[in-house]
């Protein structure tokens, strides 16, 4: 029996060596890694790609568009019913093409929605069973397309848009914070049942030597038979302890692999030290939040399309015209060159519109239903924004009193620590009862599983404060910019 205690012993001494050996990882270290490698990371980073090229499309919208449109060739040989002069039918066998070629450089116009195109089109006609061949030409044609009380997509993204862009931009800052507090907390988690397992190894290592001792002491008559089983039982119950802590890591480090990509169940993590003392006062941490939170951006945004839907609501209920313009050149003739020479003007007016004039209240009920969904969004922005303020407040005033508790929970470890050294050696020359060495075993215990913790607490709420302000107060600087 004894030569197997030795022997585990041994063991745990080789592995506490063998783990001593390897170098421990940093909280950042994981927290930067992730932010490169990890899938979370990478759909962040997507999302921000995809918010850019739709903005790229947004801006495109406002500008020049130069086009190459035809249709060539365009042959067919059929038989077709011809209207003869004197109101007959004969069937003819017709051979021809019918090409067209244009160049059209368009132009939106954002404050009223029209849209200017100038464009030049040459169009071929060639009648292969009379051999005859026809140009018409349009060197020049500048035509205007205007809407008259129509809803002005326009207009409206170009107030909206530029939002949501920010908006996006803001937002891959904020998943990135995130991302930091989610790895800190799971980082944490396996932290902690690595703590578990130092504190059950060094427990059963000290198990083992006190009933060694209790041993010796049984043989000459100074302990009972009970305080050795109790001895026995204490190393029973820490080799349990040690195998549950070990289990309980494995899973834990499970969970931080699948969220970070890293092998994590190889990994050796460092005890962080405390989060920095940071001058964050409630007031400037809410201004930031103001200034750099993507929620600020959303709400702007939501009243703004709360409004363009009323003006949609508008525009296509009531009155609904559109005014279209030509003019340019045109001539034809049967060599392409002389169709450049003395070409007729040619003009075009047309005003196409559209009045309900019956419509069952439709158009009124339309109108409401926008107006009162604006209320409703205007009433749930205003809700969610004190919601949001208090949340930033409260965070300021628990990273306070959180910092307070680590310091605390610190010294705790500290004297729990130096009260079960003073402890067991009290108890080695045999001035205190095993019951007293079990309740300062725990009390040590305890104390080192508060400390991390209130660490833990602490980290989480500092990367938190960072996601909701979107500043860095150690730096004094916005996260966005680093």
């Amino acid at each position: 029996m004894k030569r197997f205690w030795m022997m585990t012993a041994a063991l745990l001494l080789l592995e506490g060596k063998a783990t001593a050996q390897q170098s421990p990882v940093r909280l950042q270290q994981v927290i930067e890694q992730a932010l490169e490698q990890s899938a979370v990371a990478g759909q962040a980073r997507t999302a921000r790609e995809t918010s850019y090229w739709q903005f790229r499309t947004y801006q495109a919208n406002y500008r020049p568009q130069l086009a190459l449109q035809g249709q060539l060739p365009n042959y067919s040989r059929l038989i077709t019913p011809v209207v003869q002069p004197d109101g007959t039918l004969q069937f003819q066998a017709v051979r021809q093409n019918n090409s067209t070629l244009a160049v059209t450089l368009s132009q939106n116009i954002g404050p009223t929605g029209a849209q200017l195109v100038v464009s030049s089109e040459m169009q071929r006609f060639d009648d292969f069973n009379r051999s005859t061949r026809l140009y018409n030409n349009r060197p020049v044609n500048i035509g205007l397309t205007q809407p008259l009380g129509r809803y002005n997509r326009l207009r409206w993204n170009r107030r909206i848009e530029p939002l949501r862009y920010e908006e996006s931009q803001r937002q891959f800052v904020l998943e990135r914070e995130t991302i930091a507090q989610r790895i800190t907390e799971l980082y944490f988690d396996v932290l902690l049942q690595q703590v578990n397992a130092d504190v059950a190894t060094q427990n059963v290592q000290a198990n083992e030597e006190m009933l060694c001792l209790g041993k010796e002491r049984y043989q000459l008559g100074r302990l009972s038979q009970s305080d050795l089983l109790l001895l026995e039982l204490n190393v029973l119950n820490a080799r349990k302890a040690l195998g549950q802590a070990r289990l309980g890591a494995q899973n834990a480090a499970l969970s931080l692999q699948s969220y970070t990509g890293q092998r994590a169940e190889t990994l050796r993590l460092a005890v962080p030290d405390a989060v920095p003392a940071l001058q964050a006062p409630a007031e400037e941490a809410l201004a930031q939040a103001r200034r750099h939170r993507p929620e600020t951006l959303a709400f702007r945004r939501r009243l703004l399309q709360a409004e363009s839907d009323v003006a949609l609501a508008k525009g296509t209920t009531g009155l609904q015209a559109t005014l279209v313009a030509n003019l340019g050149y045109v001539n034809s003739a049967r060599n392409f060159w002389d169709t450049y020479y003395s070409p007729q003007n040619q003009q075009q007016v047309s005003l196409v519109f559209s009045v309900p004039l019956v419509d069952w209240g439709r158009q009124k009920s339309v109108q409401k239903t926008a107006e009162v969904a604006r209320r409703q969004t205007e009433q749930n922005v205003a809700q969610e924004q004190r919601v949001f303020e208090q949340s930033v407040l409260t965070q300021v005033a628990q990273l306070s009193t959180l910092t307070e508790q680590l310091a605390l929970t610190a010294q705790a470890d500290t004297l729990a620590r130096r009260r079960y050294d003073i402890a067991q050696a009290i108890y080695k020359v045999g001035r205190i009862s095993l019951t007293d060495l079990n309740i300062a075993l725990a009390e040590k215990d305890q104390a080192r599983r508060a400390y991390i913790g209130a660490l833990r607490a602490c980290w989480v709420a500092h990367y938190r404060l960072r996601a909701l302000t979107l500043y860095d107060f150690e730096r004094q600087a916005p996260l966005a910019e680093q």
